[in-house]
């Protein structure tokens, strides 16, 4: 599993890398990287650290799961959503990740929660094809975080 942060603005392109992550890992190279940031007179891209994730509960057998999998998980990290809120997974049976705390009980799969500083913000739970997913997706980024899409 590996969890990937990106901080791109017109003065600096970062990627980085956790192979095994943890949200405590990601706040510390939050945290420094900001302090960096700040100090070179980059505070937007600082502030552009605060990071938005999507953990997408599943479980083995799950065929909505796999219906999600062959239908958005190719996309996902190439659109806005995507973007904003990178895709961390989780084993229904093993819980929520380190260092992330659910706001109730996961009972279905495929969950989807949206997570900021490991807390939950807002969750979608199932999944009935990618015609309902992108919207339903979309606005509850929009109501829950400061996501905004691209006006066609």
């Amino acid at each position: 599993m590996e969890q990937r942060l990106f901080l791109n603005n017109s003065h600096i392109q970062i990627t980085l890398t956790v192979s095994k992550p943890s949200i405590g890992i990601a706040r510390v190279v939050k945290s420094h990287l900001f302090a960096i940031l700040a100090s070179a007179g980059l505070a937007s891209a600082a502030a552009a650290t605060e990071a938005v994730n999507l953990i997408m509960v599943d479980q083995p057998g799950c065929a909505y799961c796999m219906a999600w999998e062959d239908e958005i998980a190719p996309a996902y990290p190439n659109t806005a959503e995507g973007r904003y809120a990178p895709l961390l997974r989780a084993d229904l049976r093993d819980g929520p990740p380190n260092g992330v705390e659910y706001a109730r009980r996961v009972n279905f799969t495929p969950t989807f929660i949206l997570i900021r500083d490991g807390q939950e913000i807002a969750r979608m739970e199932g999944y009935v094809g990618e015609d309902f997913f992108w919207p339903l997706y979309s606005k509850l980024l929009e109501d829950n975080t400061d996501f905004r899409p691209a006006v066609n």
